[in-house]
């Protein structure tokens, strides 16, 4: 339906209060249809905040979404800044593992509003916070507000993890 609508939408050229639409249309607009009205980050920004699970998580239009984000934010290696990791917001799932440690705790609070890791991801998870080098401090100087802001990854944290965090 919404890549219907699209076709609706852009039929007569790219509206320019494209930002008005809901997110998920943009999903299906690809970041050069955009750039008529805004620029690549205001897109992926705009596409991070949309639902992705419209899109199968390994589906060729996900990856490339992901692909042409981090290109837009000229991110040439696997390491990811925070600001960079709010820009792509729920497009921070689809990266791998090797993104996630290299990253150190940059992605933790985007990561948190996953609904599911592949394997490699959680590896990656677990490594980064039994490391303590997180914004968050390690587990053991961890409030009940730090528990609230990474709430998605608990079931990610194994029994070493969660022995660490104060009652």
């Amino acid at each position: 339906q919404l890549n219907c609508l699209v076709r609706m939408v852009t039929l007569h050229g790219i509206p320019k209060d494209l930002d008005s639409y809901p997110k998920d249309l943009l999903l299906f607009l690809s970041p050069s249809d955009y750039a008529a009205t805004g620029s690549c980050r205001q897109y992926f920004a705009n596409i991070g905040e949309a639902n992705l699970d419209l899109l199968q998580r390994e589906s060729s239009q996900r990856k490339q979404l992901l692909l042409e984000a981090l290109a837009c934010l000229r991110i040439p290696g696997t390491q990811v800044t925070e600001e960079n990791a709010e820009v792509l917001g729920r497009l921070v799932c689809d990266l791998g593992g090797e993104y996630i440690t290299s990253s150190g705790g940059n992605l933790l609070k985007q990561l948190s509003k996953c609904d599911s890791f592949l394997p490699d991801q959680e590896e990656a998870i677990r490594s980064i916070i039994s490391s303590g080098n997180t914004p968050f401090g390690p587990p053991a100087s961890w409030s009940a507000f730090t528990l609230n802001e990474l709430s998605g990854l608990i079931p990610v944290f194994d029994h070493s993890i969660l022995q660490q965090i104060p009652k």
